[in-house]
């Protein structure tokens, strides 16, 4: 029940993406812009080079995005730290504490990624809710905080404007739920699932976060080293 579940949201997903694409696009995994953030003065996220803030989301976009969100090099990273801290700590059992534990622990994560950011993008394009951040490089740190802590649980609507991230609300505790079809004992249970469903949110701040802030400390540290 919980597979044919899946399935159709995955459909569904996919086909309200595959609606926006233009016949004989072709979605591209490439990433310009390796930081993935979209400041009020600029779009400048994986696939665009609009200056236009109000660009909405293609679905090339959307693609992008979600590929990025599961297979791109900070994805890929914190995925190495999640397996080694379960197989440092034996978490699940099931799994063990060797390297094929540690292999199934990052495996087992990215495919819930998989799934949390597929079913957020794709229903996302039904709402009209553009998953990307947005930076707000002019305002004072704290209000910048602020920001990344509100886009965790808002995104934009297809005029500028901000929406409850309705399309998140699903997926993320939607893709840690199904998941424990297919998990092993220890971390298949509704307790486990509520846990990475707050650690999913935790995770999206964190992203944001560091997206707001980085492109500023990038700036300064190249900066610093270039002007020497």
């Amino acid at each position: 029940m919980i597979s044919k579940v899946s399935c159709s949201i995955l459909l569904v997903a996919s086909a309200a993406m595959a609606q926006q694409l233009l016949p004989g696009t072709v979605a591209s995994a490439v990433d310009p812009d390796p930081s993935g953030n979209v400041s009020t003065a600029s779009v400048n996220v994986a696939g665009s080079s609009s200056s236009d803030a109000r660009h909405p989301i293609t679905a090339r976009e959307r693609m992008q995005w979600a590929l990025k969100g599961t297979l791109g090099p900070a994805s890929l990273t914190a995925g190495l730290f999640s397996a080694g801290w379960g197989t440092l700590f034996d978490h699940p059992h099931t799994y063990g504490p060797h390297w094929e534990g540690f292999g199934d622990r990052y495996g087992m994560r990215l495919s819930g990624l998989a799934l949390s950011n597929s079913m957020e993008a794709g229903l996302g394009a039904i709402w009209g809710e553009d998953p990307r951040y947005r930076r707000d490089p002019g305002a004072p740190f704290l209000n910048r905080l602020g920001h990344a802590a509100k886009m965790t649980f808002m995104a934009q609507n297809r005029e500028g404007g901000v929406m409850p991230a309705y399309a998140r609300f699903v997926a993320i505790p939607g893709s840690n739920f199904i998941s424990n079809s297919w998990r092993a004992t220890g971390e298949n249970d509704a307790s486990s699932a509520a846990i990475r469903v707050g650690l999913g949110f935790f995770g999206t701040f964190g992203g944001n976060t560091f997206n707001e802030f980085w492109p500023d400390v990038k700036h300064k540290v190249f900066h610093h080293h270039s002007s020497k």
